[in-house]
């Protein structure tokens, strides 16, 4: 049976103004439990500046559905010490779904972030799947049986990301066009029967490592995606930042090479060009195949056609030369567009993830290195280039934040 959401415990008749304020009131602890952690009462009056009594009929009516816990007592502020509230683990559970270009990663969370069973990683996604959507919702249905779940087994949602040209205002995929042309959001829920939310992979990346990696404590941070292609995510003041019509983070497509090659944007000399998963995989395949000497071909047992950016990484960290030459230039190219954002947005932080992230030090330390050569001293000085440890993990991760606050505190 499907859970009453916290917004929905009273009557919806929201000329009602008291009713409006309820609900208003329920969002705002909801949130504060999620983001903050768990609080008394009392801190709870404080934060919504609410009195007691009123918190206290809220609080009973969220145990009672299920959605918060009695965690304890804690210290006393003189008199009797407090219960402490938060959210029930219990509650429901949320999908979190990284759809790519060749894979598709799914995890499953409760409301408080903590993951149930093994993320599974599938060797499909949107480019080498002949029906994606069969396959996402076989996928989904093969997890939860794992996990001895049904979508009745209070399945609160799902998050799922996507790569490539994505409109947020109509939530349409330009990039994959088999997605149909209505709102992917109302696909995926009559597909699955659940809320879905949908966000750009990128994005992802960039919640992911701010609520699960190092990115915590900055308020100003880039996070550079590289993979197959190359996307770009900025939280600036604390918010991620999307642009006007959702397309903010298209670093790709810079121009980096005024007469280089064509970009399968239409656009010349993009970064995406010389600095991509698939730029570097073309650069060994053309290589190898005029005769340069790596051991990339035993990797692939002679097949230059599987050659990937996981194939040049995993041989540059056995030691190959011709790799690491392939890595190193990677690096310098990244520098040269970092450069470029270093100067435009002045960042706490620069985090460097997705499928490169595998390469750690063999990617960093050329994109440290090169960006003393294209960046103003004092503002190379300024920030700090950091490697995601959530490496591919990140873009699942962050679709559980990303979906859990649409549909628990929607709208802020």
């Amino acid at each position: 049976m499907k859970k009453v959401l916290p917004v929905n415990l009273y009557d919806d008749d929201l000329s009602d103004g008291v009713v409006h304020k309820k609900k208003l009131l329920i969002k705002k602890i909801v949130k504060t439990f999620y983001i903050s952690g768990n609080k008394t009462i009392s801190n709870l009056a404080d934060i919504t500046k609410n009195s007691v009594p009123t918190i206290s009929n809220i609080i009973e009516d969220l145990l009672k559905e299920g959605w918060i816990e009695n965690f304890g007592i804690g210290k006393s502020r003189g008199g009797r010490r407090p219960s402490i509230y938060g959210l029930s683990p219990n509650a429901g559970y949320v999908l979190g779904v990284d759809l790519s270009r060749f894979y598709t990663k799914i995890g499953i969370f409760d409301i408080k972030n903590n993951q149930h069973g093994d993320i599974i990683t599938k060797k499909q996604g949107l480019e080498n799947s002949s029906n994606i959507l069969e396959f996402l919702k076989e996928s989904i249905d093969e997890v939860l049986k794992n996990n001895n779940l049904t979508v009745d087994d209070n399945i609160l949602c799902m998050g799922i990301s996507i790569p490539g040209l994505f409109d947020v205002r109509r939530c349409v995929s330009h990039s994959y066009p088999e997605l149909g042309a209505r709102s992917l959001k109302e696909t995926f829920e009559e597909l699955l029967g659940f809320p879905v939310f949908v966000e750009h992979d990128t994005r992802s990346m960039a919640l992911g490592e701010r609520w699960f990696g190092k990115a915590k404590d900055y308020s100003n941070v880039l996070f550079i995606n590289v993979g197959s292609g190359i996307g770009l995510s900025m939280i600036l003041n604390g918010e991620l930042y999307k642009g006007h019509s959702g397309y903010a983070g298209e670093f790709g497509h810079i121009q980096i090479e005024r007469n280089g090659d064509l970009c399968y944007c239409g656009k010349i000399g993009c970064l995406e060009t010389i600095a991509s998963g698939r730029a570097v995989s073309k650069r060994a395949r053309q290589d190898i195949a005029n005769g340069k000497n790596s051991i990339i071909i035993n990797q692939v047992n002679g097949d230059l056609s599987k050659i990937n950016l996981d194939t040049v990484i995993k041989t540059a960290k056995m030691g190959d030369q011709y790799a690491i030459e392939l890595m190193e230039d990677m690096g310098e190219q990244l520098s040269r567009g970092i450069a470029t954002l270093v100067h435009l947005f002045n960042p706490e932080a620069i985090f460097v993830g997705g499928e490169i992230a595998e390469a750690e030090s063999l990617i960093k330390d050329p994109i440290r290195q090169k960006l003393n050569k294209y960046t103003m001293l004092i503002l190379k000085n300024d920030v700090k280039i950091i490697l995601s440890d959530l490496q591919n993990n990140a873009g699942m991760l962050g679709t559980v934040p990303f979906a859990i606050s649409n549909l628990l505190f929607p709208e802020d």
